[in-house]
């Protein structure tokens, strides 16, 4: 299995110079099998955009999960001209919560939007997603709901039958209390998502000492991927969904503080990233 990291802030794009390194876009991730193209796309943040030369050009035929509805998941969506492309096709999984077309059209109609989902270019269908196991192309999908606030949110455990990755890129344990260590619960269906993956992407927005003023905004802090990775036995951590005033300095630091980790191997995702497992 093969992952580009196309995308890796939350909350809102980050342009300018002080954003460079670990990059500007919001969350959007492509997978691949081994020695392919990418077939299945993690969210649709304005990371999507780099998809096309990911490509080389030619349209995307796959897969596309959505992990919950947010506008740093979505607003990309009719700017990637891979998937927004008469060559295109593309199966659209929204987490279950009425018809998956009205629920995205709710924010990509007019007039907030001058054109609906399904008037993208390509051949579209799109599937209203619940919990469970689901066969997804060439890869083997475990959806599962976690607490993130404001409309339904899943993390994704994905394997193509020799690596597994898992995704959860916006999560808020400490909706569920505070757990042992007061940044939230390490609950059964995180440890089942990251139980011994490969590489795990994880929601990282917060720093320990910034989540209490912010722990109803439906995030987490970086020691809290960090412990629940290590209880999960997950052999590398990604921080990722990086907060959109993190500069690249001090998302270096952050990450710096890590070095020499192992249990998990812990770093910070970076736009343009190819991972290999």
């Amino acid at each position: 299995m093969r992952l580009w990291v196309c995308g890796v802030r939350g909350s809102t794009p980050a342009p300018g110079p002080e954003f460079v390194r670990f990059g500007g876009h919001t969350s959007c991730v492509a997978v691949a099998a081994s020695g392919e193209k990418p077939t299945l796309l993690l969210d649709a943040g304005t990371g999507i955009r780099r998809l096309g030369a990911l490509l080389e050009g030619a349209p995307f035929r796959g897969a596309l999960l959505f992990g919950h509805l947010h506008w740093d998941h979505t607003q990309g969506l009719p700017f990637g001209g891979a998937v927004d492309n008469e060559g295109s096709q593309v199966d659209c999984y929204v987490p279950a919560q009425g018809d998956p077309l009205e629920v995205l059209g709710r924010a990509m109609s007019p007039p907030h939007f001058p054109i609906r989902p399904d008037e993208m270019r390509g051949d579209w269908r799109f599937h209203a997603l619940e919990e469970g196991e689901h066969e997804i192309g060439s890869f083997r999908v475990l959806a599962r709901e976690i607490p993130h606030k404001g409309g339904r949110t899943f993390g994704y455990r994905i394997t193509d039958g020799t690596s597994t990755m898992a995704y959860l890129s916006d999560h808020s344990p400490i909706s569920l209390g505070p757990g042992p260590d007061g940044w939230g619960e390490y609950h059964d269906v995180a440890l089942e998502l990251c139980r011994d993956a490969d590489v795990v992407l994880h929601d990282s927005q917060y720093t320990a000492a910034e989540l209490p003023g912010r722990a109803t905004w439906g995030h987490s802090c970086i020691d809290y991927a960090v412990k629940l990775c290590s209880l999960a036995g997950a052999r590398r951590l990604l921080l990722f969904h990086h907060d959109p005033s993190r500069t690249d300095e001090q998302i270096a630091a952050l990450a710096s503080q890590w070095q020499g980790h192992v249990d998990p191997i812990v770093e910070a995702a970076s736009e343009g990233e190819l991972i290999e497992l």
